[in-house]
């Protein structure tokens, strides 16, 4: 196993990530399969994993308790584990101590090793820092108890709103969390997160790495590119390869959902093996042609908006609609568009067309926004 040192701690590059456990139950979510998630944290253990994430609402609320459960078996000081205060939900604001309280007692733990603001976005931000609630305020309090060891926070939301947040609270985040993989690396801007939080010196925690298991398995041409290069190489280790290419990132969380998923990326953090900058490209040239024909080719040289009699941010909405599409779905997209004012949406175009007059991609905007707005609705 592949350690990363992260203050006094050596961190397992690899984290296990609890929001896929097995389960027992038609809809995939209740009730969780304790026996095969037993095995798999033993596993996990044997082979170096030592850091193990859940949150709140995983599994309806079953993670934490099930994953303390069966950590409570093993040392105290032989893991590490995450959660994470639940502010995706805006009515938690006022809650922190009441939640952080029943998630210590769901554990059975005396301390969280890491703790985060869950899922800063666009509709949370300003809750989120709003100091009435005091959510800052208690966590650093709990961190001076000794019952948060380090503070973080995950982040779903826009470049600004992760820069606002910083801005604010900065100055007390040990390390972020973020949607990263080569996919996402230009599709979602990770890229611009990566820089941000290098200049803030904060250490990069990894979800989504294998993209919801869209970089498993590619297209036959696709594959054939990578395995020139790396004969040897699994197509999914290339997600990975790709992030250990990346200084910043200390930890890669995966969400395993059985035990073949555990051995097979336990094998590959095996040993680093990050890209060269020829494979870098090739990997990013992979991700490009996944993309091509699938999603709109927007610019965002904002010649649209300028002629919008709405005033809708049309380049920020065609790049919602094409996450949306794209992924079969989501909760992304209906995330940060609730968060927009009603004349801000999409359902909100009024077909006039201005916009696509002076397009120089000539896109049938309004024709999208229509159809976005049916898939969101």
């Amino acid at each position: 196993m592949i350690y990363k040192d992260f203050k006094d701690l050596k961190l397992s590059s690899l984290g296990f990530g609890t929001m896929r456990l097995p389960t027992k139950g038609q809809n995939g979510d209740t009730p969780i399969d304790e026996e095969e998630t037993a095995k798999m944290v033993e596993y996990a253990i044997k082979n170096g994993v030592n850091y193990f994430d859940t949150a709140y609402g995983y599994h309806s609320g079953e993670s934490e308790k099930v994953i303390g459960k069966i950590l409570n078996k093993y040392p105290r000081d032989s893991y590490y584990l995450a959660t994470k205060f639940p502010g995706y939900d805006i009515s938690n604001m006022d809650k922190v101590e009441e939640i952080f309280e029943e998630q210590l007692r769901k554990t059975g733990m005396e301390y969280f090793d890491f703790y985060l603001f869950h899922n800063v976005y666009e509709k949370n931000i300003t809750p989120y820092l709003d100091e009435k609630y005091g959510i800052l305020e208690y966590l650093l309090k709990q961190k001076e108890n000794g019952r948060i060891k380090h503070l973080g926070f995950s982040v779903h939301g826009s470049y600004n709103v992760m820069k606002r947040f910083l801005d604010a609270y900065g100055k007390h985040m040990e390390f972020c969390q973020i949607q990263l993989n080569y996919l996402d690396y230009k599709f979602q801007d990770a890229k611009s997160k990566i820089e941000l939080l290098r200049e803030w010196n904060i250490p990069i925690w990894v979800m989504e790495p294998l993209r919801g298991g869209k970089l498993v398995k590619l297209q036959e041409n696709q594959e054939e590119k990578l395995k020139q290069i790396r004969p040897d190489e699994e197509i999914l280790a290339w997600a990975f390869r790709f992030l250990q290419s990346i200084p910043e990132v200390t930890m890669i969380l995966s969400g395993m959902s059985n035990m073949k998923q555990m051995e097979e990326n336990i094998e590959i953090f095996g040993e680093n093996k990050p890209l060269n900058e020829d494979e870098i490209k090739t990997i990013l040239g992979v991700a490009d042609d996944m993309l091509k024909g699938k999603i709109l080719p927007c610019t965002a040289c904002r010649y649209c908006t300028s002629h919008c009699p709405k005033g809708l941010n049309i380049p920020e909405l065609l790049s919602l609609y094409n996450e949306h599409t794209f992924t079969g779905g989501g909760f992304i997209a209906p995330m940060t568009i609730s968060a927009l004012p009603d004349d801000k949406k999409p359902s909100a175009c009024i077909g006039c067309k201005s916009c696509e007059a002076v397009c120089p991609q000539q896109l049938k905007i309004s024709e999208t926004m229509k159809e976005f707005s049916k898939l969101l609705n």
